[in-house]
């Protein structure tokens, strides 16, 4: 987003629940001490551990949160798309960011310093209690990420990837719901905390059973309803 896109810059902005109450001259200032940066896919952010230096701002692309454990295998936090802000924690803690975070696809962030947001928050205090209202949805995700992973199986949490993505991507093909399978078996895998290997041989389970189908890049759900009753039964 080139300089002269400045006007674009501060609709970005404006668009931002953070931002909703500044006013025009308020959001120009803030517009001119606002960066965006290109990132290509895969590219980094910043990396766990690294000291804060500001809060992001999705303009264009998708971006994904995640940690890393010891050996490698990683767990996603949360996939954010344009709109949705970055690293809002450490802005006020002082400490580093708390997760990793890389680009999925090539995209642009709008990139506001701590020092600039902490300024505006003192100025603005309404500003901070957005964000406390962002912080608290971010934190109720990540309960159920660990709910998630410690109290259900791999299969379950297979199956309710699988239902959501149809709720959320999915077409009717007569009873059947079809999806694309937009991500691979490793970054599926770092969704519901397993390894890639786990996550193709289950998938070959469901659709050795008659739950899924599986064609090229999509998944078909012959039968939506067995598919919940089959988690249901389960739990």
């Amino acid at each position: 987003m080139p300089r002269e896109s400045s006007g674009s810059l501060a609709a970005l902005l404006a668009a931002n629940p953070l931002f909703a109450a500044l006013d025009e001259a308020e959001l120009s200032h803030l517009t001119r001490r606002t960066v965006v940066r290109r990132f290509a896919a895969g590219e980094m952010l910043f990396s766990e551990g690294d000291p804060c230096a500001g809060l992001f701002i999705v303009a264009s692309g998708r971006v994904r949160i995640f940690k890393t454990s010891p050996n490698g295998r990683e767990q996603v936090l949360a996939i954010e798309g344009p709109g949705s802000s970055v690293a809002e924690l450490p802005i006020f803690d002082g400490g580093p960011y708390p997760a990793s975070v890389a680009a999925l696809e090539p995209s642009e962030l709008a990139f506001v310093s701590r020092s600039d947001f902490r300024a505006l928050c003192l100025e603005h205090p309404q500003v901070a209690l957005k964000l406390l209202q962002v912080v608290g949805a971010r934190l109720r995700r990540l309960v159920g990420i660990i709910e998630e992973l410690s109290f259900t199986t791999l299969r379950q949490r297979l199956i309710s990837w699988l239902l959501r993505e149809a709720r959320d991507h999915g077409a009717p093909r007569g009873p059947a719901l079809v999806f694309p399978l937009g991500v691979s078996h490793q970054e599926l895998a770092a969704r519901i905390g397993t390894v890639r290997e786990l996550v193709s041989r289950n998938l070959a389970r469901l659709q050795a059973q008659g739950f899924i189908a599986i064609e090229g890049r999509e998944i078909v759900i012959p039968d939506p309803s067995a598919l919940e009753a089959e988690l249901d039964s389960v739990l």
